[in-house]
This record gives structure tokens, sequence and C-alpha cells, in this order.
């Protein structure tokens, strides 16, 4: 396979995950939208890392590989694809690669909310800092990991329920408990359009949890479009 369908590989995965790109795409400028994907698909990566079912070795053992795959990049050194369309941009992805061990601790339920933001804090500071160099405009580290934490329990479900939500309730209950804890604790949504955008969509599903205790099908496309309409504007 040539580099790039490789790549083109990596970005179709990633836009197969989210649905509603195909119609938030309306508001990033066409010369935007491929770097944009590759950030988007490469911190998709590390979600999976994080979210990973059964023996966490071969997990861990990828995050070391991602550790020096960034450090590399600095000196243009990619072996990814993504690192093809990302390796140019000037950011600290050190820092990133850093950060990227504290995922596999993350994986331990956290006691309470606070613990559970305090458990991603190093990485949301490291995307949030890498992401102003990609975007243009740094995001606030708690949006970052609020994304995190909200596709964390959508993945896997009762295993990222906090110690203090798992009493008196059926396991329905503690994961819509958990979906409604975080989207209270959402900040305000900041940082470059195609940010603002994503999180809108993460929120959207994360409501939609909440109220079933599950996954729940896509609303229409007009709905869409009036949630990207509203994040793009900065609303």
């Amino acid at each position: 396979m040539s580099d790039s369908a490789a790549l083109d590989s990596f970005l179709e995965k990633w836009r197969a995950r989210w649905p509603e790109w195909s119609v938030a795409e309306v508001f990033v400028a066409p010369v935007r939208r491929d770097i944009v994907v590759a950030w988007f698909a490469l911190l998709q990566e590390f979600e999976d890392v994080l979210n990973i079912a059964g023996d966490p070795l071969p997990a861990d053992a990828k995050l070391a590989w991602w550790g020096e795959e960034l450090r590399g990049w600095a000196s243009q050194r990619s072996r990814h694809p993504l690192g093809r369309r990302l390796e140019p941009v000037r950011a600290d992805w050190a820092r990133l690669a850093d950060a990227l061990p504290t995922l596999a601790e993350a994986r331990t339920a956290p006691l309470d909310r606070e613990a559970g933001f305090a458990a991603l804090s190093r990485y949301g500071d490291a995307v949030a800092a890498v992401e102003s160099g990609v975007l243009g405009r740094m995001p606030a580290s708690r949006a970052i990991v609020a994304e995190m934490l909200a596709a964390r329990l959508m993945e896997v479900g009762g295993v990222a329920v906090p110690v203090n939500l798992r009493q008196g309730a059926d396991e329905a209950g503690q994961l819509r408990a958990w979906a409604t804890a975080l989207h209270e604790a959402w900040p305000p949504r900041d940082g470059a359009r195609e940010r603002r955008l994503l999180s809108a969509y993460v929120q959207g599903r994360l409501l939609r949890f909440a109220r079933r205790g599950e996954s729940a099908p896509l609303p229409s496309r007009a709905s869409l479009l009036f949630t990207g309409w509203r994040a793009a504007r900065g609303g």
C-alpha cells in the first residue's frame, strides 16, 4: 500500500466512526479538512488505547511505540502514515509523547468525577498545547479531558463509572448518572472552530446516552447541521 493510500485509510476510518463530520465539514475551510481529520484520527488512536478491552499489554506496547514515533516527528522522522501529514507542523510533539503513559494509568475507575478529570489532566494539557500548533488555537485542556471521559463511558460502559456513583442504582442508572455528571462539568466550548464542532457532537452523543443509559441513533441531518452551525459560530 502506498503512503497516500495508507494515510487515506486512517482518515476514512475516523470518518466512519464520526459520521456527524460529513455534516460538520461544511463549516470547515477545504484547505484545512485533511489536517483536521488527521489530527483527530491521531487522537482516536490514543483513545482506543485507553479504552482497550482485555489484556492491556499490547495496548501499552502500542503507547510506547507512539511515544517514540512522536519524538521522531520533531526531526522529520515519521514512520506512521499520519505523520506524513502532521509532522511538518511545529508543535510540542515530545510533550504529547511524555503524557501518553498516563492513559494506561487512567484505565482504573476514578473515585469521583474530579479524580477522573485529574487522571487525564496531563494528557489534556499536552493535547491542548499541540493542538494550538496544529489548528492554530488552544482549547481548554479540561474540554479535551471531558471528551475523553465521555468517549470512554460510551465505549466501555460500567468500568468507566466512578466508585462514588456505583451505590444504590442499577448499572443503567449508574451509566446515566455518570453521563449527566460529565455533561454538567463540561466547560464552555472554545478553541479552533473544528474543535468546537467535534466537542458539540461528542456532547450530543453524551446527552443521548444520558437519557437512555446506552448509545442512541444519530438525530436527523437537519439537527446535526443546526448543532454544527451553532458550534461553528461559537454558541
